[in-house]
């Protein structure tokens, strides 16, 4: 046609347009790889849920103890032992296996059980001393009472104290149990930021979430030094 030209835009700007395409070629899968990280971050954290002192449970009456445990003494002058929920919390679902049987007779301080969780194991001592009258096989067979209700169905053993009132002067009771806890937590949450870091640096964001709270189960993905380490720090009788 009179008056028309025609010009090859591929020609003169084609090295150009080619840049812009491999330029998106690369951004758009950069892109998808790292809203999918996002999401599977956000997935880990979202099923972890944040151990906070607004979700556990303190109930009026029991006498907890620095190695997480705790004694409510019943009518019949038995006292039920267990273990706290800030523990069960951390490692997750673990298998409670008994070292005592009915009749046995327990000191403060004694192996009493341990949780493992694949290969790693916590020791669990004793918070009274006296006889062993009933252990409460449930928890033991179906770990998830124990997780579930602590308080209640997942009591561990009943023993007849043989010096209750002066055992229970090393534990706390009622408000004292709450400012412990708050403490407690603290320290925890000090030690799960440098312990995760140390054995497990790709964990460390998932231990802690932004804030610093501690996630549901933190412990439960470290090796078995950092369960030797909580061990020492946290569940001494002492």
């Amino acid at each position: 046609m009179e008056g028309f030209s025609y010009h090859n835009i591929f020609e003169s700007k084609g090295i150009q347009y080619i840049a812009i395409i491999i330029f998106f070629m690369v951004l758009i899968p950069f892109w998808l790889l790292l809203n999918k990280s996002n999401r599977i971050g956000n997935k880990i954290r979202e099923g972890f849920g944040v151990l906070s002192s607004k979700i556990l449970k303190l109930p009026q009456g029991l006498f907890f103890y620095r190695n997480h445990t705790w004694a409510y003494l019943e009518k019949t002058g038995n006292a039920r032992v267990g273990l706290d929920e800030m523990l069960l919390h951390l490692t997750g679902e673990v298998r409670l296996e008994s070292a005592r049987k009915s009749g046995d007779q327990v000191s403060r301080g004694d192996l009493i059980a341990t949780l493992s969780r694949d290969d790693r194991q916590l020791s669990i001592y004793s918070p009274i001393s006296g006889q062993i009258t009933d252990v409460n096989e449930v928890a033991a067979s179906e770990p998830e009472t124990l997780h579930r209700d602590p308080y209640g169905e997942g009591w561990v053993y009943k023993i007849k104290p043989s010096d209750w009132i002066a055992e229970t002067q090393q534990s706390f009771l009622a408000e004292k149990a709450v400012a412990w806890s708050g403490r407690e937590l603290t320290r925890i949450k000090d030690f799960m930021a440098g312990t995760s870091g140390e054995h497990h640096p790709g964990y460390a964001a998932v231990v802690l979430q932004d804030g610093g709270e501690i996630m549901e189960n933190a412990l439960s993905e470290l090796p078995g030094e950092a369960w030797q380490k909580f061990q020492q720090e946290f569940l001494s009788i002492a």
